[in-house]
């Protein structure tokens, strides 16, 4: 079992209000001690890979990646291409988090390695219940490797 004094969780969401939803959630349930919000592709990238302003980022990777399909500068299929074929950062769970269903896109998103693909649901109370489940199973939950 995970100490939740040290999980991270990278949220990587263009829309705000989806954002400070998503970020609510997770604090209501306590289920990071940190989330890091980032708003497009690249600057995803840049977290994970410590470039650009978090060069100087020392911490750990984060415990698990909710991420957004359809991104500015940088969409979500290419941040899970590039985050899954690093060694160091393979076995980052990501989830997809997206208003997508289109097939194509899960086929996608699977062929690359996400962990999982949660198709956001319109209603606000269903969306928060959604964030909840899954930060549930991926932190408290799921192991990964060390």
């Amino acid at each position: 079992m995970t100490s939740l004094s040290t999980v991270e969780i990278l949220l990587v969401e263009d829309d705000p209000q989806d954002a400070e939803l998503t970020q609510r959630v997770l604090a209501r349930k306590h289920l990071a001690n940190c989330v890091t919000w980032v708003k497009d592709g690249a600057e995803a990238l840049d977290y994970i890979f410590r470039r650009g302003k978090y060069a100087g980022r020392t911490d750990e990777h984060p415990r698990l990646i909710l991420l957004d399909l359809k991104l500015p500068k940088v969409d979500g299929i290419e941040v899970l291409r590039q985050l899954k074929s690093h060694e160091d950062t393979k076995t980052i769970p990501v989830v997809m988090l997206t208003s997508s269903a289109e097939e194509s896109d899960v086929v996608k998103s699977y062929r690359l390695g996400v962990n999982s693909y949660i198709v956001k649901p319109v209603d606000f109370e269903q969306f928060g219940d959604t964030v909840a489940n899954a930060g549930l199973y991926w932190v408290v939950t799921n192991r990964v490797p060390q």
